[in-house]
């Protein structure tokens, strides 16, 4: 939406329109042009406002929301803030039930932003009556007048990326893109995103960021889920230990899959290189773009496009806090050095 003299209503009017931004020093020897997809831009810090709002406003139109409702949703913390977020300005209350792997920075966001928090323990299955699935659908079923946005199993989150990510980086590449990379979670920005990109050029690759720990590339692989994948892992928002619907595993021409511990320092890597201070999940997926780029997958003329899905200061408590690295066993001989650059004069 144009805006004469950046004067705006409210902050939802500064959801999407994220830049596009080359990628310089991180990449200095690789083979192609590389550019971020910079979601932080967003009012909210990352790319779950777009299907916060879209989702909401379709809920909206269709009579499914009305003044007073309550919104509820699962969430690793971002689509969380988002709908918080969303709920102040548009006057709806929030409940939401959170993974206890979050960071502690997340959910003080989202109880500063007004919404009720339940953590739930993360290392269980989706079906225990403790995973935030399950104390989601709990809360929905007593809440009278309530709208569980189930973002796992709803088509509109990948609608949202359709409308609005696609659209953006074809605009902003001119049409050159030929990689997309993404991590995949819920799948809706990955799934949305390609949709569009693939109707205007289907030769476009379409490359999944997962983790160790997750069943995504097995399952897109062989479409067989296989619990034996399933195993903790430090990541948020990347990755499931269940299929998601809202992932179109056939448009994905193939998955990655990165280590927490590399993820970690090439977040902190961008941040040293590029001066941009992104999250774990943009860690993660750059942490891909090294691994592509080793195996030859990119050419001379290629155009990629990587998306950075959210910002630094929701991991100030875990991958850019030295102690936090240090107790994961992130730190070793070879880069120890990073956790030394603060030096305390007595």
């Amino acid at each position: 939406m144009e805006h004469k003299n950046q004067v705006f209503d409210n902050v939802l009017d500064l959801v999407g329109n994220t830049p596009l931004i080359k990628l310089n020093k991180i990449t200095s020897e690789c083979s192609c042009e590389f550019f971020a997809k910079v979601e932080a831009f967003n009012p909210g810090h990352s790319s779950k406002d777009r299907i916060a709002l879209y989702i909401i406003e379709q809920a909206e139109k269709q009579g499914i929301l009305k003044p007073g409702d309550t919104i509820i949703e699962t969430t690793s913390g971002n689509t969380g803030f988002s709908l918080a977020m969303v709920s102040v300005i548009k006057g709806y209350d929030c409940i939401l039930a959170v993974s206890s792997k979050s960071s502690a920075d997340k959910i003080d966001m989202l109880k500063t932003m007004g919404a009720k928090v339940y953590v739930c323990p993360a290392n269980v299955s989706a079906d225990d009556p403790r995973s935030y699935y399950q104390v989601a659908k709990r809360l929905h079923d007593e809440i009278k007048g309530s709208v569980y946005i189930n973002q796992y199993f709803n088509q509109l989150n990948i609608d949202a990326h359709y409308n609005s990510t696609g659209p953006e980086i074809w605009k902003q590449t001119e049409g050159k893109i030929t990689h997309l990379v993404a991590c995949s979670g819920t799948g809706g920005t990955i799934s949305g995103t390609a949709k569009y990109l693939k109707e205007k050029n289907p030769n476009i690759k379409i490359i999944g960021v997962d983790a160790f720990g997750s069943v995504l590339k097995k399952y897109h692989e062989t479409k067989e889920f296989d619990e034996k994948e399933i195993y903790p892992y430090r990541i948020e928002g990347l990755g499931k230990n269940l299929i998601p619907a809202a992932t179109d595993f056939d448009i994905i021409d193939e998955f990655v899959k990165v280590t927490d511990e590399a993820s970690a320092h090439t977040a902190r890597e961008i941040a040293k290189t590029e001066g941009m201070f992104v999250g774990y999940t943009s860690g993660a997926a750059m942490q891909a773009v090294k691994q592509l780029e080793a195996d030859g997958k990119f050419s001379k003329n290629d155009m990629v496009v990587v998306i950075f899905p959210d910002h630094g200061s929701r991991y100030m408590s875990k991958v850019y806090s030295d102690k936090w690295m240090n107790e994961q066993g992130f730190f070793d001989s070879v880069n120890v050095e990073a956790a030394q650059t603060i030096q305390y004069i007595k």
